[in-house]
């Protein structure tokens, strides 16, 4: 009945002519470009407030919106402007080189003179969030959620290691097939699918080794 009733409602033609909104028009949509290459454009974000772990409590999440890629960097809490572009400098451009825009929030790190005339001299462009419109940003902030639910089961109970595994949380991230591409973030990146754990679970001669393999296959498995 609540159905019937509503869709009545909506449907009546003196109201729809006799009554007005009370609230704003909504802005225009002005959705993110299509983009034509991997690590052109990207988005960044933090997590933050983590368990103790080698000295690390933060995250810092980069995406590529082209192939859904990221990166994890394990930081020992939030970093300042410049401590944020050395960041990217050590982990993105000397490897994917210059992107041409990266879309942020309005944190202190991303508002400040001193990142926008890193980026300046670069001749990249700052692409700021709306104020409570995390939208903009969406496929951080997604990412985000997935790689914090991996953090939230894994802390419980190895609050004291996820650092040191957070890489394999990358690297299981970076082989799940994305539903707008229909590839891995691999594939679309390097153009291959690198192996899914090669090791055949044989037994080493030295139990060092052992022990590293089971905990990664381990992480690898509630990451994934």
């Amino acid at each position: 009945m609540a159905v019937d009733v509503k869709r009545y409602v909506q449907e009546c033609r003196e109201c729809a002519m006799s009554k007005s909104p009370r609230h704003l028009p909504a802005g225009k949509l002005l959705p993110l470009p299509v983009l034509n290459r991997p690590w052109s454009h990207l988005g960044i974000d933090f997590i933050i407030d983590l368990p103790v772990s080698e000295g690390c409590t933060c995250v810092l999440v980069i995406v590529d919106r082209f192939s859904k890629s990221c990166r994890l960097v394990p930081l020992p809490g939030q970093p300042t402007a410049l401590e944020t572009a050395k960041c990217f400098f050590n982990h993105v451009f000397r490897y994917y080189g210059l992107p041409e825009d990266i879309v942020s929030d309005r944190g202190p790190q991303f508002t400040s003179r001193v990142w926008r005339a890193f980026f300046k001299r670069l001749g990249m462009t700052i692409s700021l969030s709306s104020g409570y419109h995390p939208q903009t940003n969406g496929q951080t902030k997604r990412k985000i959620q997935e790689i914090g639910h991996f953090l939230h089961t894994f802390c419980h109970s190895h609050q004291e290691s996820w650092s040191q595994f957070l890489y394999w949380a990358e690297y299981a991230q970076n082989s799940l097939r994305q539903s707008t591409t229909g590839l891995t973030p691999f594939q679309c990146v390097l153009g291959y699918q690198p192996p899914l754990f090669p090791w055949d679970g044989e037994p080493s001669d030295v139990p060092a080794v052992d022990y590293w393999f089971r905990e990664s296959e381990r992480v690898w498995g509630e990451a994934h």
